[in-house]
């Protein structure tokens, strides 16, 4: 035990010494230990993006016309670009064709990337989706609907929807191409039925149902 001493052999020994030395080891721990836990680590830029479903949207890019994606759930609830977070639901953006997607930009220096066009200070985004997370499992029909709020060309747009079950891993359930041909036109692209273990059980494609009809406002 001679050799764990902090004092050398012969060397007076002084007990309020070694206990005020322990005493301020005790009091640095603690200070550490309060400090770690009033500041906690942080993940910069962590985003918790869990869902069970995810139903997207697309038409041609750039293109002006309005197309809104609307679903229903189950329970009756509906998503739709005035009422985005309802139950398990949540429509991500109401895109309105090529409106608001240019920005100008000054005093930066950009690169295209990521599907944007820069032309000069001007920025483009040319992408029209609209994306509806289903981040929980209610059992029961789910009715998923598209349609034409403004029709700018006067032409039939194509519209391409997306329904993938993404966990534990990504299925696709269904993928489908519907045309638009005139403003107020509202198709249902499909219909699915989800399981009480999250597996959907059924997906019918003829079975139209009107969500918002021609008078829903903007």
């Amino acid at each position: 035990m001679d050799d764990l001493s902090l004092y050398e052999k012969g060397e007076p020994f002084d007990p309020y010494t070694v206990m005020l030395f322990k005493g301020l080891q005790v009091v640095a721990f603690l200070f550490f230990l309060a400090l770690s836990v009033m500041n906690p680590p942080q993940s910069a830029g962590s985003v918790n993006t869990k869902a069970e479903y995810i139903i997207t949207m697309t038409w041609p890019d750039l293109h002006p016309d309005d197309v809104d994606l609307s679903v229903e759930d189950p329970m009756g609830k509906l998503v739709w670009y005035r009422q985005r977070d309802v139950g398990l639901m949540h429509l991500e953006r109401d895109d309105q064709g090529n409106y608001k997607d240019t920005i100008l930009v000054k005093g930066a220096k950009l690169t295209a990337k990521d599907g944007m066009v820069i032309k000069g200070e001007t920025v483009v985004n040319p992408l029209n989706q609209e994306t509806v997370t289903i981040r929980g499992i209610v059992p029961g029909e789910y009715v998923v609907n598209v349609s034409l709020y403004r029709a700018i060309t006067g032409k039939p747009v194509p519209v391409t929807v997306n329904i993938d079950k993404i966990n534990p891993r990504v299925e696709s359930v269904h993928h489908s191409t519907v045309v638009l041909s005139r403003r107020a036109e509202e198709i249902t692209v499909a219909r699915f039925t989800i399981a009480a273990s999250g597996e959907v059980s059924k997906v019918t494609t003829n079975e139209p149902k009107v969500l918002l009809g021609p008078s829903a406002p903007k």
